[in-house]
């Protein structure tokens, strides 16, 4: 917290119009024509100058080094404040006001945009902001620098988040240090947040979602896959592990749905990324603590919107997945995620969260409600970018029986055999991405999960796996 914030505590707090820190005077809180001192000696340049320079942006640091008189907002713990400088360094005199909720907001953008706007020209998937390192980005997979810089101190970081945190996520910052949001440069991209305090003071991480929605076919899904997007009742899971593209396969399935479908389409987020406009679809987006109170809440609620389609953003409790999977039951079509690597195992994760005395009900339900599974993970593509390996169940009979009498180890053999049905392994979707020269043969190995019968499969198609 900077030194300042305990002198725009009670400007906020007390309705008063006016905070002045000036040299040779003593700081004074005022209202109107009465002024009250805030300290008990006049304050020297130097004091008012470190005062000043803990909240300044870094990008006016030149300006005012100058000699210029400027305005900037800074976004205190207790409020947004207007900040006006002169004099400095000489003869320093700062004067704060609150901005007023329903006055427009400051109009000179946050110093962070500039990191955004970089990030998005150099085809970044995430922006990593953290105490005592300069600003990384996630290229192609790897954690990068975005530009030589010298590491951010803890009140750099903190004015850099602080700056694009809403008030009710500063709250809970404060009150839980972590909050998740959303956050858009109009044009460019929205992205999706997460705030967070280490050891070293407060970071944050930022995940870019692009305007533009992929389609369907940008992203080259297949049409079996697309064929459970018709489909009028059941559960269909996107697994993968963080970071693994499970919203944007997600957002394309719905994209699909908006421009073939007449339906209502509610999805339930935590936050809201892709955003999608009404097409042929009605489609209502609601996101966990703006719209909602928790995805158990809003999909009990969903149930009595006259919905034909639901997509959970994250189906992370108990009561989550039992509420899914109730819905798919009663005549709606579920879309929902898991962090699991494959699609048998996200059958054994589903049933494995309810209590063993409820299992076996689990099991028939799931077998009947269950259509398909896409797990995914993300490889780096030939010449920069990342491409998605996918593979797919498609839930048939035989697979449905197995899940039925818990038998799901034998998952695994009915997709090697249903390739005609849309099945796919994803040893066989990581090799095609081979074949067509899309990914290398030692990218490809690292992301099997079954190596050894991965090595096999390259051997046999005649690629050679580099000894590195």
């Amino acid at each position: 917290m900077a030194r300042i914030d305990r002198f725009i505590k009670p400007l906020c707090q007390t309705g008063a119009d006016r905070l002045i820190l000036a040299a040779g005077e003593k700081f004074l809180l005022a209202a109107g024509a009465q002024q009250r001192a805030m300290t008990t000696e006049p304050a020297s340049a130097t004091q008012v100058n470190g005062f000043l320079e803990e909240i300044l942006p870094q990008d006016l640091a030149s300006a005012i080094a100058a000699g210029q008189s400027l305005d900037f907002p800074y976004v205190s713990p207790h409020g947004t404040v207007l900040v006006s400088v002169s004099g400095f360094p000489a003869a320093p005199r700062v004067t704060i006001e609150p901005v007023e909720d329903e006055s427009p907001a400051p109009t000179r953008a946050p110093a962070i945009d500039g990191l955004f706007r970089k990030m998005v020209q150099q085809k970044c998937s995430d922006l990593h902001l953290s105490t005592g390192n300069a600003p990384l980005v996630r290229k192609d997979g790897d954690i990068v620098p975005l530009e030589a810089g010298t590491p951010l101190t803890a009140d750099q970081a903190r004015d850099l988040l602080y700056a694009i945190t809403p008030q009710q996520y500063r709250e809970e910052f404060e009150a839980r240090h972590d909050a998740d949001f959303s956050y858009e440069i109009p044009g460019l991209a929205r992205f999706r947040c997460n705030i967070f305090r280490d050891r070293q003071g407060m970071g944050g991480v930022f995940r870019v979602i692009p305007t533009k929605i992929p389609s369907a076919e940008d992203l080259g899904l297949s049409k079996h896959i697309l064929e459970l997007c018709h489909l009028n009742k059941g559960l269909i899971v996107v697994t993968g592990p963080t970071g693994s593209g499970k919203s944007t396969t997600l957002a394309a399935m719905i994209d699909y749905i908006n421009r073939n479908l007449n339906a209502h389409l509610i999805t339930i987020e935590d936050p809201i990324e892709f955003v999608h406009q009404n097409r042929k679809c009605l489609i209502n987006q609601r996101e966990i603590g703006n719209h909602t109170m928790g995805f158990k809440q809003a999909l009990r609620a969903a149930l009595r919107e006259d919905p034909d389609i639901v997509l959970v953003g994250e189906m992370r409790d108990l009561e989550t997945v039992s509420i899914a999977i109730e819905t798919a039951e009663t005549g709606h079509l579920v879309f929902g995620t898991l962090h699991t690597n494959t699609a048998p195992s996200t059958v054994d994760r589903i049933i494995d969260q309810f209590p063993t005395d409820r299992q076996a009900q689990v099991r028939t339900m799931l077998s009947e409600s269950l259509k398909g599974v896409i797990a995914q993970t993300l490889c780096k593509k030939k010449g920069g970018g990342r491409v998605a390996a996918q593979e797919v169940l498609i839930v048939n009979s035989a697979v449905s029986n197995l899940i039925r009498e818990g038998k799901t180890f034998q998952i695994q053999s009915i997709m090697q055999t249903g390739k005609g049905s849309g099945m796919v392994c994803m040893n066989d979707a990581l090799f095609e991405l081979v074949q067509k020269n899309l990914v290398e043969a030692a990218e490809a190995y690292a992301k099997s999960i079954a190596k050894t019968e991965f090595r096999s499969l390259l051997a046999r198609g005649g690629v050679k796996l580099d000894a590195a």
